[in-house]
C-alpha cells in the first residue's frame, strides 16, 4: 500500500442533502487523506452542523468558514473557495492534492487506485474516475459520459508538481477544462478511467445547475467559448451531447450558450499560447478522432518526462 500522502480541498455550500453520504465514503477509504480541508462557502442549511460533527470525530478534517455572499456561485466562486482552503496549508507538505466536491459517493479503494496510477506513470499529472448518477426511480446508474482526456471537475486528483507547474486553476467557469489542456500543453498526461474501483456516484448530476438543466448546459457552452474552443468543434460536441440524457436539450443548451457568447463578443481566456495549442488539438480531434489525437500527446509527454 502506498505511503504517499494527499490532501483533499472541498469547496461546498448548502450540501446538507449529500454531505453525510460523501463524508462517510471518504472515511471508508483504504488509504485515508493526510488532511481534508472543507471550505463552507456561506451555507444556510444544516451543512455547518454536519461538518462540525465530523470534525469532532476525525482530527484530519479541518473546516474553513466563509461569509455568505447571498447566492451559490459556480466557476470563479467555487475556485475562490478552493483557494481559501489551499491558502491554509503548505502545499509542499503533500505528494498529491485533490479538489473534491461534497456531493459524491466514492468506492472504498478510490484514492488508493488513483495513487497507484500516479506511481506507475511518471508523466501522469491529473486523473479521476468516472461519474454516474441514479435514474429517477433509483434502479439504474447512468454515466455522465465525461471525456477520457479530462479528469472530472468534481474530483480532480493532481500530482503536486503538475498542479504547481500549470499554475493551478483559473478563476473562471471553464477552469476544469483549461487545467487539463494546460497539462498536455506542458507535457503532462490527464485522463479519467471507468474502472470499477474508481466509478463513483455524483449525487447532483453534472450541469444540472441550481436553476435548471438548460441553465447548466448554457453555462457550459459559455465556458467552452471562454476557453477558446472553435465553432466547428463546439458544434460537433453539442450534436454528440444531444444523444445523451437529457436528450436534445442538453446539447442544444451548450451550443446556444456558446453562440450567444460569440454574438455578444464576451471576453475570452487571454492566453495566446494556450489558444493556439487548444485549436490545434481540437482540429486533430475532428480529423483523427479524440482518442488518437490525445494518445499522440500523451506519448509525447511520456517521452519528454523520461
Amino acid at each position: 500500500m502506498s505511503t504517499s500522502n494527499y490532501v483533499l480541498i472541498t469547496p461546498c455550500r448548502d450540501e446538507a442533502q449529500y454531505a453525510q453520504q460523501c463524508l462517510d465514503s471518504v472515511l471508508a477509504q483504504t488509504v485515508l487523506p493526510t488532511l481534508w480541508v472543507i471550505v463552507d462557502d456561506g451555507s444556510s442549511d444544516e451543512t455547518p452542523e454536519i461538518l462540525a460533527a465530523y470534525a469532532k470525530k476525525v482530527d484530519w478534517i479541518q473546516i474553513v468558514r466563509r461569509e455568505d455572499r447571498g447566492r451559490r456561485a459556480v466557476g470563479p466562486g467555487v475556485i475562490d473557495a478552493f483557494y481559501a482552503g489551499l491558502d491554509t496549508i503548505q502545499i509542499n507538505d503533500f505528494d498529491y492534492l485533490c479538489k473534491f466536491d461534497l456531493d459524491l459517493d466514492i468506492p472504498p479503494t478510490y484514492f488508493e487506485t488513483l495513487i497507484s496510477w500516479m506511481e506507475k506513470e511518471p508523466a501522469l499529472g491529473t486523473c479521476s474516475g468516472k461519474p454516474y448518477f441514479r435514474s429517477e426511480d433509483g434502479k439504474q446508474l447512468i454515466s455522465e459520459k465525461c471525456g477520457d482526456e479530462m479528469s472530472v471537475g468534481m474530483t480532480k486528483f493532481y500530482k503536486r508538481e503538475c498542479f504547481q507547474e500549470i499554475g493551478g486553476f483559473v478563476r473562471e467557469v471553464m477552469w476544469d477544462g483549461i487545467d487539463c489542456h494546460s497539462c498536455r500543453m506542458m507535457n503532462w498526461i490527464a485522463f479519467s478511467r471507468d474502472d470499477p474501483e474508481t466509478r463513483f456516484i455524483h449525487l447532483r448530476p453534472m450541469g444540472s445547475s441550481q436553476q435548471s438543466i438548460w441553465t447548466g448546459r448554457m453555462r457550459h457552452g459559455y465556458g467552452q467559448y471562454y476557453m477558446g474552443t472553435g465553432l466547428a468543434y463546439m458544434t460537433a460536441s453539442a450534436v454528440y451531447r444531444m444523444t445523451r440524457p437529457p436528450l436534445i436539450v442538453g446539447g442544444l443548451g451548450m451550443w446556444w450558450g456558446y453562440i450567444k457568447s460569440l454574438i455578444k463578443r464576451l471576453p475570452r481566456y487571454d492566453n495566446a499560447k494556450f489558444k493556439k495549442f487548444l485549436r490545434k488539438y481540437q482540429r486533430a480531434c475532428l480529423w483523427e478522432g479524440k482518442a488518437a489525437a490525445t494518445a499522440r500527446l500523451h506519448h509525447h509527454a511520456r517521452t519528454a518526462r523520461r
